[in-house]
């Protein structure tokens, strides 16, 4: 992989038609460059510690950890990046969940070009871009303070395989936690949640957009 010398961008999607549109589309400024891509969240938190970006653009849906949980995990290892959020979902809570999350940009697929442009000139300099169609009292009501997530960031990536129908061994693999601790995580999340059922553990997932529906 080679240095970047100016601004480096992480691009995680896990289309890799959009990820290539928007190298060429980044890399026509002579001053930014790619510093890596990935195509899920996992990844994506590892190659931000490996290649130390400026600027993480990334989607929410992804497989193993979404958006969300991956903005955390970078942000929280990596305080000085800027994450910008570039998806085709839009709601008030997503974007609460975002900003919670750390990141300090949101931007819809739909937007055209030079407003990626925009927003990575923004979050380079530290400062807050978001679409056109997010409300500005959205913002105003999470700087007011947002309410604090009942599972913790493990359980919400346990909730997440498991969702997405994974075993307890691939869980605890995929995590590099023992199969008790996966157990025992499993155990806490039904008792935080009250749920009964795998049927509510995915209706919760899908309700508070750990996962994505399947059109």
């Amino acid at each position: 992989m080679l240095p970047c010398p100016m601004l480096r961008i992480l691009i995680v999607d896990p289309h890799e038609v959009l990820r290539r549109g928007l190298r060429e589309l980044l890399e026509s400024r002579a001053d930014w460059c790619i510093s890596a891509e990935a195509s899920n969240g996992r990844d994506a938190v590892k190659l931000a510690l490996k290649t130390m970006p400026e600027v993480v653009l990334l989607d929410l849906s992804m497989p193993e950890m979404n958006g969300i949980e991956a903005t955390r995990a970078i942000r929280k290892k990596l305080p000085a990046t800027e994450v910008l959020i570039f998806t085709a979902r839009q709601s008030e809570g997503l974007v609460r969940e975002a900003l919670a999350a750390g990141a300090h940009g949101y931007l819809m697929k739909t937007e055209p070009a030079h407003r990626v442009i925009e927003a990575i000139e923004s979050l380079a300099e530290h400062q807050p871009f978001f679409s056109s169609e997010i409300s500005r009292r959205l913002l105003d009501h999470y700087i007011a303070g947002a309410p604090a997530n009942i599972l913790s960031t493990r359980e919400r990536e346990v909730i997440q395989l498991m969702a997405e129908g994974r075993s307890s061994k691939a869980v605890s693999s995929l995590l590099g936690i023992t199969f008790k601790t996966t157990e025992t995580h499993r155990a806490a999340i039904y008792g935080k949640l009250g749920t009964k059922s795998f049927a509510e553990l995915v209706r919760y997932a899908l309700r508070t957009n750990i996962i994505e529906a399947t059109p």
